[in-house]
């Protein structure tokens, strides 16, 4: 018989019946409205995530995959352009570059901070032309976003912040989501906002940029019914804006709360053999994920789930390595090392806001 789990990976049940009562008023509201989509609710959660983030601009769509996708190509990337990115990463991410017709140019990543490393970005821009560089900020905290952002600038590319697993996460003192020309935000229910649902947001302090991803989540439409561009259909539902209003007031204090419970695990693994999430100066972390580093990751996490613990692996197969990718993406010179390595070692423990002293 399988051990009964005790203390889930992550348990968004909690989080639903801990806000019920806000969650069904604003779902009731939105109901008898009888607007459902593209209506007053994704208009304010838009109008407020933007400010929350330090933006003007933000543009709900139906999910994170789609807001990567329509900020490149509100940026001008499409076929035949290459695109940096990291194998560590969603899936999404490299899907989303595929989406536009563009080559995904998949660089290492620094083994301490998880997120795309400067020297291999640079060796991949020396091989040729780069449309634009996707950066993710994974786990919570801010890539390297400073030196980053000079070789694309150095490079003539773009700069999209993936900005998935970093909802209120910091870099020197601004929100990630205000520092590139454009950001991709995921709403999947177990992101640090997270819907009831899909849901996904480009932000930008370019107003050009906005009023184009706007068009192109709706067909193309600036008048309805009249295609300017060809689109897309990618827009976010009346429903899901009215409960992420609710949350986003509760984000910082959930954060807040992640922020305590990795706080518990640094004092209880100080003298373990596991490597901890490192923190980097000027980084504001969100724990998204509490992720350690085990060269024993099996025995570990079988150990975990014989106590009942639950345990997850964000991500046991890099992007080149995965069946339907390895023949398809390019990789900078010399490799993927790091990222190999670490997708034998990572393992996410339990990291949600309502996560108790006593599990």
């Amino acid at each position: 018989m399988p051990v009964p789990i005790h203390v889930p990976q992550v348990d968004l049940r909690a989080g639903y019946l801990e806000l019920k009562a806000e969650l069904d008023a604003a779902v009731a509201a939105a109901l008898d409205s009888g607007w459902y989509i593209l209506g007053k609710e994704v208009a304010a959660f838009e109008a407020e995530f933007a400010r929350y983030i330090g933006v003007p601009h933000a543009v709900g769509v139906a999910n994170g995959t789609d807001a990567v996708a329509l900020a490149l190509r509100g940026l001008g990337v499409g076929p035949g352009d290459r695109v940096a990115a990291v194998s560590h990463t969603a899936v999404a991410t490299v899907a989303a570059i595929e989406m536009m017709g563009a080559e995904a140019v998949l660089v290492d990543i620094d083994p301490e901070r998880f997120t795309m490393d400067p020297a291999s970005l640079e060796r991949a821009a020396a091989t040729g032309p780069l449309r634009a560089v996707v950066a993710v900020h994974l786990y919570g905290q801010a890539a390297d976003f400073e030196a980053i952002a000079a070789i694309a600038r150095r490079a003539g590319a773009a700069l999209v912040e993936d900005c998935a697993q970093a909802h209120g996460a910091t870099l020197g003192g601004q929100r990630l989501g205000s520092l590139g020309d454009a950001a991709a935000f995921s709403l999947y229910p177990t992101k640090n906002l997270g819907a009831l649902g899909d849901g996904g947001v480009v932000a930008t302090r370019d107003a050009a940029l906005a009023e184009r991803v706007a068009a192109l989540r709706q067909y193309g439409w600036r008048e309805r019914y009249v295609s300017d561009v060809a689109g897309v259909n990618s827009r976010l539902d009346e429903l899901q804006a009215a409960m992420l209003r609710v949350k986003l007031r509760r984000l910082d204090d959930d954060n807040a709360r992640r922020q305590a419970v990795a706080a518990r695990y640094d004092a209880a693994l100080k003298d373990a053999s596991l490597a901890p999430p490192r923190r980097f100066d000027g980084c504001g972390h969100v724990f998204h994920q509490y992720v350690v580093r085990s060269p024993e990751r099996a025995a570990l996490q079988a150990r975990l789930r014989e106590a009942g613990i639950a345990t997850n692996i964000h991500y046991p197969v890099p992007i080149h390595l995965q069946p339907a990718y390895r023949d398809r993406v390019a990789l900078a010179p010399g490799g993927l090392p790091h990222t190999e390595r670490a997708a034998l070692e990572v393992l996410s423990l339990p990291m949600y806001p309502q996560l108790s002293e006593a599990q």
